[in-house]
């Protein structure tokens, strides 16, 4: 059995930032693809940056040039640094990933999810 865990959310000023961290533990060989995915309150669920097996990174433009995904496979670990935060990027963070389990599936997870509220 795989499980995600988020963490790293928080209360920030606008032009803050935040480091969220997305622990996978159990059965798990190797993370294969990751993706931040963000929630806020009456909107639908929002791809925010995803990084493949082959390191390959993608962005939502409204996070472009502000956001940074990351991982480090020896921690199954991975990050997403958020820079110059904004109000409109109050929402809850989920991370979700393709995972090689030590039975060499592959199985797809999702974490609870972390809060980030962006307010003065």
């Amino acid at each position: 059995q795989v499980h995600l865990v988020e963490s790293g959310g928080g209360l920030v000023q606008p032009g803050g930032s935040l480091t969220l961290s997305c622990l996978a533990s159990g059965s798990v060989f190797a993370i294969k693809s990751a993706h931040w995915y963000r929630q806020a309150p009456g909107k639908e669920r929002e791809l925010v940056a995803s990084i493949t097996v082959r390191s390959e990174i993608t962005y939502a433009e409204s996070v472009k040039g502000r956001f940074t995904i990351s991982r480090e496979s020896t921690k199954n670990t991975v990050y997403l640094r958020m820079n110059s935060l904004r109000p409109e990027d109050t929402a809850l963070y989920l991370c979700n990933a393709q995972i090689l389990t030590t039975e060499f599936q592959t199985s797809d997870n999702w974490g609870q999810g972390t809060q980030v509220t962006v307010s003065s």
